[in-house]
């Protein structure tokens, strides 16, 4: 505080006052009259301890500054720790999610196989039933040529006999026909 009056003093020394060479220290002077209501001024200021005021409420302006910076320095690490936190979910999330798509590629695959293979076995399936339909529309056609060619034979023959047999001959077959029926029926 004495180096801030020695600078007061020392200031209004070098006045342009002083430099002009009047008296300086005369109450006709204002600026003597100024310079002493200005350190009156102060004193009053040092009297009442104003400059302790300003100073105990700088410190605690400047507190309340230090605790708002360490109350924004945990907020930011807590940020931060959250950040981390996310990210390390976010990868956690992503390992699983790409996870889910390999394990669905490959169901994907192996349901691709499982239904080539479905459908091989339809087709074979399929192919035995076509050759089995085959086989037996054959068969049909095989003895319908057959029965055909049975009555075709049966018919030719009877003409064949009928042409060569006499009457007589045929009234022999008849009756020899009615003895094996009536053989067989007693």
């Amino acid at each position: 505080m004495r180096n801030f009056l020695a600078l007061v003093l020392s200031a209004g020394a070098a006045s342009p006052a002083l430099a002009a060479g009047g008296a300086f220290f005369s109450l006709g002077n204002t600026d003597f009259i100024v310079l002493i209501a200005f350190l009156v001024f102060i004193g009053v200021l040092v009297y009442f301890k104003v400059p302790t005021l300003i100073g105990g409420m700088l410190d605690k302006r400047a507190s309340g500054i230090q605790s708002e910076l360490d109350e924004a320095r945990a907020l930011r690490e807590e940020a931060q720790t959250l950040l981390a936190s996310f990210e390390r979910k976010q990868s956690e999330v992503q390992s699983q999610a790409d996870a889910i798509v390999k394990a669905a590629r490959e169901d994907a695959a192996l349901s691709a196989e499982q239904a080539k293979k479905d459908l091989e076995v339809s087709i074979e399936r399929r192919m035995a039933a076509a050759e089995d339909q085959i086989a037996s529309a054959q068969s049909a056609a095989v003895k319908e040529v057959r029965d055909k060619a049975v009555a075709i034979a049966v018919a030719a023959a009877g003409d064949v006999i009928a042409k060569q047999m006499s009457a007589a001959d045929a009234n022999k077959l008849i009756d020899a026909a009615i003895a094996d029926v009536d053989a067989k029926l007693h």
